[in-house]
């Protein structure tokens, strides 16, 4: 339960701690959980499965209050573990840095996010998914801009709509286990008619978090809005935990209804790429633009996802990595650009590489991983996630593919506006050394992981195998 109680503590010493050393307690309870993750990471056995929490007794309604991890959901505390602190280091000489607020509700979410990836009782999964809302919601809406109060009662409604919707499925499979254990709940076997209505609660949950076309309105608006680390925790955490509930709940839970999902998804997720790409194009709002290009990108990933075997699965953990790395570097790039410059219009930027050349190294170093470019990270998972879709339905494929050049355009066309060009007398400060740090850790990880992505393949190999087979014991459907 430490995963759960180091973040946990370090919310409270947050709250009480002076108003000068706010800053500090909270890196140093993120670093702290980060270390914790690396012990854990180091000693695991990536074939066996960690047990958190497994109370010998069912309390009423079911709940078995059951946590633990595999090589999955390892990995996923791992990436909430990396993230986080970069976040907070990033923010580091920002105002925000010094509130008590903030810092806890960063390390809220970041207990919550650990409780999503650790939870092994539906409810229990159920509860830290709706925890996560909270601290989000309240930092896009003390420290955000423009029209928040709007923007966010959208927000909190798209996300009601889909959480209330994934508790009807997880109490209408409840109904045919004796608890909500996660074995138990795998073990039941549906007709294909309820299975369909089933998975499709949780299809609309994991669908808005992540968010797929045509639910994502809320998506470009709340990144505008909310501060720089707020719109970081999003993207780069938060719809991961959309992701990891496609494979380890939605599917595992109703994979009768796998075959009626697979193509309704798939091509969502295809018109998400081309539509939020094309989009994209057309951004002068530099942190618009990064939004929408998100969206294009999950796209990609969630189709790969609907493919459900052992090479794009592992394709699709990669780049759900690669996508959260690149998303806190260009929304750090985009937030130095706004917070310099005062201004998110790429038509008013323009010559930044002239007066700071170490920012327009790591922006450029940032922007390459983003259109996959070999040896970073979003190479080899794009490339597998393209192969498999080809594979499956060569038109399907070369659509997917167009996501190759429409990110090309609209990340070098960012790049061009924002860093080339030249300007009298622009007053622009290069990187302080809590953003040189966080871009050259997150490069060192892009291009790590690009040099050997089987670090990460091989990590959660034997959990994909266990998973599959634990699906095909109890349910005869699948191959």
């Amino acid at each position: 339960m430490a995963f759960i109680l180091i973040p946990l503590v370090f919310v409270i010493l947050s709250l009480v701690a002076p108003k000068g050393t706010v800053k500090y307690v909270g890196i140093a309870g993120a670093v702290a959980s980060l270390f914790f993750t690396i012990a854990q990471v180091v000693q695991f056995d990536p074939s066996s499965y960690v047990t958190m929490l497994n109370p010998e007794y069912t309390l009423p309604f079911g709940l078995t209050f059951e946590m633990g991890y595999d090589g999955i959901g390892l990995l996923m505390v791992a990436l909430t573990n990396v993230m986080v602190p970069l976040i907070l280091l990033s923010n580091f000489n920002k105002a925000e840095s010094e509130d008590r607020l903030f810092n806890a509700m960063a390390l809220f979410m970041q207990m919550g996010l650990i409780g999503v990836f650790t939870a092994m009782d539906g409810i229990m999964f159920y509860i830290f998914w709706e925890l996560t809302l909270i601290p989000i919601f309240i930092i896009a809406y003390v420290y955000g801009s423009g029209e928040r109060k709007k923007t966010l009662m959208k927000f909190f409604i798209y996300t009601f709509v889909g959480s209330l919707a994934m508790l009807l499925s997880l109490i209408a499979i409840g109904s045919y286990a004796s608890d909500y254990s996660y074995v138990n709940l795998v073990a039941v076997q549906l007709e294909a008619s309820k299975a369909y209505w089933i998975m499709g609660g949780f299809f609309l949950a994991f669908a808005i978090k992540i968010p797929l076309f045509p639910f994502h309105t809320w998506q470009p608006d709340t990144y505008s809005t909310a501060p720089t680390a707020g719109t970081m925790l999003l993207s780069a955490l938060m719809l991961k935990m959309a992701f990891y509930g496609m494979v380890r709940w939605m599917i595992p839970l109703a994979p009768e209804a796998l075959a009626d999902f697979k193509y309704i998804v798939i091509i969502l997720g295809l018109i998400g790429i081309v539509y939020a790409a094309i989009i994209a194009i057309k951004q002068n709002d530099i942190k618009r633009l990064f939004a929408f290009a998100s969206i294009s990108h999950v796209g990609l990933i969630a189709a790969g996802i609907m493919l459900f075997d052992k090479p794009n699965l592992s394709a699709a953990f990669i780049q759900i990595l690669n996508h959260s790395l690149v998303a806190v570097g260009l929304f750090l790039a985009a937030g130095i650009l706004e917070n310099r410059l005062k201004t998110r219009t790429l038509q008013d930027m323009g010559g930044v590489a002239q007066v700071a050349p170490h920012f327009a190294f790591w922006f450029a170093v940032i922007c390459f991983a983003s259109v996959s470019v070999p040896f970073t990270s979003g190479f080899i998972g794009e490339f597998l996630l393209l192969k498999g879709l080809y594979v499956d339905n060569w038109i399907i494929g070369s659509i997917s593919g167009t996501t190759l050049v429409f990110g090309a355009v609209y990340t070098l066309r960012a790049y061009q506006l924002s860093m080339f060009g030249h300007k009298e007398g622009l007053n622009f400060q290069d990187l302080t050394w809590n953003e040189w740090v966080t871009f050259f850790v997150l490069a060192l990880i892009i291009v790590g992981i690009g040099v050997y992505p089987q670090v990460i393949s091989q990590f959660i190999s034997p959990s994909l195998d266990n998973l599959y087979a634990q699906l095909q014991t109890a349910n005869t459907i699948l191959p």
